[in-house]
């Protein structure tokens, strides 16, 4: 199965950047498609996603959020 995942965050978010290189590595060693969104870009995410940014979406669904929890985040991907 592929999956894919999707950081969102902010311009100026340090945990964001944490979180984006976390996933840039991870996503790379498995060959996972990843990407960006800014939560301040869209009124709805901002709503949804902005106090708890950076959030991690896999297949479109929240799989967590401020910090990547990378033991979890690689099991998810491997199924």
């Amino acid at each position: 199965m592929t999956h894919e995942v999707t950081v969102m965050s902010r311009a100026g978010c340090h945990l964001c950047e944490v979180a984006e290189a976390d996933v840039a590595r991870i996503c790379g060693e498995l060959a996972v498609t990843w990407k960006t969104e800014d939560v301040d870009t869209d009124p709805e995410w901002r709503a949804e996603y902005g106090d708890r940014v950076p959030v991690i979406l896999v297949d479109g669904a929240e799989h967590g959020y401020w910090r990547v929890e990378e033991e979890r985040l690689r099991k998810a991907l491997s199924s």
